[in-house]
């Protein structure tokens, strides 16, 4: 079988479920760091948890970190609901700082407290949180970075160590009780946040935001959208008026476009691994605060636009980006059924290239399915969280093609003493290299992961 057709199905432990998928694999890791080694096979099946927290192979240990419900480190309240993306940035003296987003709605459990200075909309019940942590994971400090925003999904760092939040909504003032609009980006110092504020990036677009990831040559950020109906999201670019002009110079504005593939609707009808589309249209945003109209609905003019179902995970690596589609489902209105694709868009050439698809497993309690968040590994490979059915899972991608199982949760024991799975999101590694981060959304719990992550 060829590099870029490829067939694989690997064990994931020893409850026997599979995932299958087809691609390019090697072409994921083409000009990164990751591309210098050949990444292993994985690190055996997984060890059940004595504590019934986290599973992971022998020769790995976690630490929690965080959980929801628990006071604020910083006295501001107890620490928010609904863990979901989150970054790490290098700390002193080999410590780390990390920055959380919390996905909270009105009906948060516990709500981001607000803080003067950091407070968009006292209604939102979203935002951020930030951790230091020394260099052997030990908490020294928790508190809120942002305030007043709603449904914090994911994002990501930029190339000046900040990160950009994305709120994943369009509600507007006077609706669900939010006294301002939302669906925007906003940048947070994970540092000293009150460095960032509380400020949307109106700039960058109002709509059902979920990831970012930035070239570092020009500065120009990608966006994924996640919107739940059809004619569901777009993959975007922001072409900033200050290109890598650091802290805060996102908030002088720039120009909005989306993607066009030129005779492609919905990315969903691509089925094969390796096609590729040249002369990529970027087409400007008529109203990018979608003041009557959301975006995806607006008129591009001849030729329409590129939709495609639950755009999430998004990062940059080499002189591409990568961004997933979770899935699609022709019952929800896709044009056709697929159960997760990255794809690479190298902005050079103006081509796309489907590099992956994922299948389902064979097991319906362990569903192998609908990658999420996405992060390079430093062994070579990927991380991806699921967001599927049953039992949730961290699954390594190999540079070789191969799929194994990281991390299993089982921290939600039901009365009947059967797991309830909380999915995981958010996965990223230290500076380093030598710890893994991930949370699991509920109960909104935050891991560090240490181990022989280099063998």
């Amino acid at each position: 079988m060829s590099a870029t057709r490829r067939q694989i199905l690997a064990r994931t432990g020893a409850l026997g479920a599979s995932i299958a998928f087809a691609g390019s694999v090697p072409e994921l890791f083409t000009g990164t760091a990751a591309a210098a080694t050949s990444g292993s096979s994985g690190y055996g099946p997984l060890v059940p948890d004595p504590d019934g927290l986290l599973d992971l192979p022998e020769g790995f240990r976690y630490r929690v970190l965080s959980r929801e419900g628990d006071a604020l480190r910083s006295g501001e309240g107890t620490v928010p609901s609904n863990h979901d993306g989150m970054a790490a940035f290098p700390g002193r003296a080999g410590g780390t700082h990390l920055v959380r987003n919390h996905e909270n709605r009105q009906d948060a459990k516990h709500r981001v407290p607000t803080v003067e200075g950091l407070t968009y909309d006292p209604e939102g019940p979203g935002g951020c949180t930030a951790l230091t942590l020394d260099r052997h994971n030990r908490v020294l400090g928790e508190r809120v970075a942002i305030a007043g925003t709603s449904t914090n999904c994911a994002g990501g760092p930029t190339p000046w160590h900040t990160w950009l939040t994305c709120e994943e909504t369009e509600f507007k003032a006077g609706e669900e009780g939010y006294t301002k609009d939302h669906g925007f980006i906003f940048e947070v110092d994970p540092y000293d946040p009150h460095r960032t504020g509380a400020h949307p990036l109106t700039a960058m677009g109002r709509f059902q935001h979920e990831a970012i990831a930035v070239d570092p040559r020009n500065g120009v950020v990608y966006e994924t959208e996640d919107a739940f109906d059809k004619p569901f999201g777009l993959f975007y670019r922001f072409l900033p008026n200050r290109p890598l002009g650091g802290r805060g110079s996102l908030r002088a504005g720039g120009r909005l476009e989306a993607m066009r593939v030129p005779g492609v609707a919905d990315l969903s009808v691509v089925q094969e691994t390796g096609t590729s589309f040249d002369g990529i249209e970027w087409v400007p945003v008529p109203d990018p605060l979608a003041r009557q109209t959301p975006v995806r609905f607006q008129d591009f003019g001849r030729g329409g636009i590129t939709h495609a179902q639950k755009l999430e995970g998004c990062y940059w690596g080499g002189s591409s980006v990568y961004f997933v589609s979770s899935f699609a489902r022709s019952a929800d209105g896709s044009a056709a059924d697929h159960f997760g694709q990255v794809w690479r868009y190298d902005p050079e050439r103006r081509r796309l290239t489907l590099v992956i698809v994922f299948g389902p497993s064979t097991d319906v309690q362990l569903p192998g399915e609908s990658p999420d968040n996405i992060t390079l590994a430093p062994s070579g490979g990927l991380m991806v969280c699921e967001d599927g059915n049953g039992a949730q899972h961290v699954f390594g991608l190999t540079r070789r093609g191969e799929v194994y199982p990281m991390a299993r949760g089982r921290q939600n024991i039901g009365t009947d003493a059967e797991p309830e799975w909380g999915e995981f999101a958010g996965v990223t590694f230290s500076p380093d290299g030598d710890t893994m981060y991930v949370n699991c959304y509920t109960p909104g719990t935050t891991f560090a992961v240490t181990g022989p992550w280099r063998r």
